[in-house]
């Protein structure tokens, strides 16, 4: 890039618009070390921020089939939407239950976790975070559906557990995933998968 190939915009910002900045992204780290109740396929724990990672990428991959969504919108909801639960840490599924307070926590967590940022940056990072745990808008909804997707699909990599665990799946999230043909597309065949699983591991001697 040549000198007259610089972009227009200001290639500089305010120091201490920088210094909260940085100071989030680096507290914003604690979600690479909050561990969900899933593991990778070779068994060793799994981070929140490689869910999230994941997420985002399916997004990035079925971007040509969401024509009618705004999918840089999309993508940012995936990236934000645990970022509380980088201080609280995850709850699993199964033990989610109602009027637990969960998401209050993790709402005055995310707050916690904006803090150091610019007002006009917090003010957006937490107006994302509201429309994800609203789930009103049509990239929220499929928000929430690719997220249960990418959960069901990290499982089937795990090494195999037990029988009940996949029984579990199919039956979670379900009126998440059958907000789109798209996403009820996907959701069939990890049901189909999920069952395969279950089959096999029903046939293994005890």
């Amino acid at each position: 890039m040549t000198q007259t190939d610089l972009p227009s915009s200001p290639l500089a910002i305010d120091p201490a618009r920088l210094t909260g900045i940085l100071d989030f992204l680096q507290a914003a780290e604690q979600l690479k070390d909050t561990l969900r109740s899933g593991s990778t396929r070779q068994g060793r724990p799994e981070s929140t921020a490689e869910h999230s990672w994941r997420l985002a990428l399916m997004v990035l991959v079925f971007e040509k089939d969401l024509m009618e969504l705004d999918v840089s919108r999309l993508l940012k909801l995936c990236l934000v939407h645990d970022l509380g639960e980088a201080i609280s840490g995850d709850v699993p599924a199964p033990f989610q239950t109602p009027g637990d307070d969960r998401e209050a926590r993790e709402r005055r967590d995310f707050q916690t976790l904006c803090a150091p940022l610019p007002e006009d940056l917090a003010g957006e990072l937490l107006a994302l975070w509201d429309e994800y745990t609203a789930a009103e808008s049509a990239e929220a909804k499929l928000a929430k559906a690719f997220d249960k997707l990418e959960t069901m699909l990290q499982h089937l990599l795990m090494p195999d557990g037990d029988v009940i665990f996949f029984d579990f799946n199919l039956g979670y999230g379900r009126d998440r995933t059958d907000y789109a043909p798209l996403t009820r597309q996907i959701r069939e065949e990890v049901d189909r998968q999920t069952r395969a699983v279950i089959d096999r591991l029903a046939q293994e001697p005890a």
